[in-house]
């Protein structure tokens, strides 16, 4: 009888031990060492460039990193607290858009040189997640903005899509105990970035984005029931001038939609 216990214990034991070692890894670490070595700030950190030729020579390291994302189940996702779902879930989108721009680097000075109708890099199934064919649009649209799911409108500073007017790709994994802070550094350098957000001769110019996502920024995030009440929160990375920040602070400010640069994020090499 101790014999059959000590028996089923082992086993138990090396079952236990079997799915820890096939746990997925929160950590990101794969994608965060690519991230670390090849995607470079610019402009005192605001924005980034992707040294894309440098990660095509490590691309098995990146698919490997894919590979994993896809082996993980929708039961095992649901099972994850919002933080760690929502870190998988942008660093999905941004490792999937990054592998996606390499299939025809560098032959491609924008990602909608794939097709801006037919072959749609946003609406390709080219990847799968939770055990079916999946796209951008998917991940981005349908699960990270659903309504009601995660509702922070920080995510449109977060996902990257491989242009020079986006956001910039973090150089390092989003990650659950960290989230928060990922997300609102992101905010606060997008918006630092004078060339995509500024204040100019009375008008607040703001990046395309806040045109496109409007209603996301007018849900109640942190009280926010508008875009222009959002972005009163952080009247002091707008403008340099009390003034001016005053304004945007009062929700004041005319807004206009600046227009979108789609040219690739490429970091090219010294000549």
């Amino acid at each position: 009888m101790i014999t059959v216990i000590r028996t089923a214990v082992l086993l138990l034991l090396m079952l236990c031990n079997g799915g820890a070692l096939a746990a997925f890894d929160h950590r990101h670490t794969a994608w965060d060492q690519l991230l670390r070595k090849h995607v470079v700030p610019i402009d005192d950190g605001v924005a980034t460039q992707v040294h894309y030729a440098a990660i095509k020579r490590e691309r098995a390291a990146l698919k490997t990193y894919l590979e994993s994302l896809s082996a993980v189940t929708a039961a095992e996702f649901q099972g994850w607290g919002k933080p760690e779902q929502l870190a998988f879930l942008i660093n999905a989108y941004n490792a999937f858009t990054v592998e996606l721009i390499l299939t025809r680097y560098p032959e491609l000075e924008s990602i909608q040189d794939f097709g801006k109708f037919f072959n749609n890099p946003w609406k390709k199934k080219f990847f799968s997640l939770f055990g079916k064919p999946a796209s951008l649009d998917e991940i981005e649209h349908g699960m990270i903005r659903a309504e009601g799911v995660y509702d922070d409108p920080r995510i449109h500073m977060a996902v990257n899509c491989a242009s020079i007017g986006c956001p910039a790709l973090r150089n390092e994994a989003f990650v659950g105990p960290r989230m928060d802070e990922q997300l609102e550094d992101g905010v606060r350098r997008f918006l630092s970035d004078r060339s995509r957000n500024r204040f100019s001769r009375g008008t607040l110019e703001v990046s395309k984005i806040f045109d496109w996502y409007g209603k996301d920024f007018a849900r109640g995030f942190r009280g926010a029931r508008s875009l222009e009440t959002f972005l009163a929160a952080y009247a002091t990375l707008l403008s340099a001038k009390p003034e001016e920040q005053q304004r945007v602070r009062e929700a004041k400010a005319r807004v206009k939609f600046l227009d979108y640069d789609w040219a690739l994020n490429d970091r090219k090499p010294a000549q």
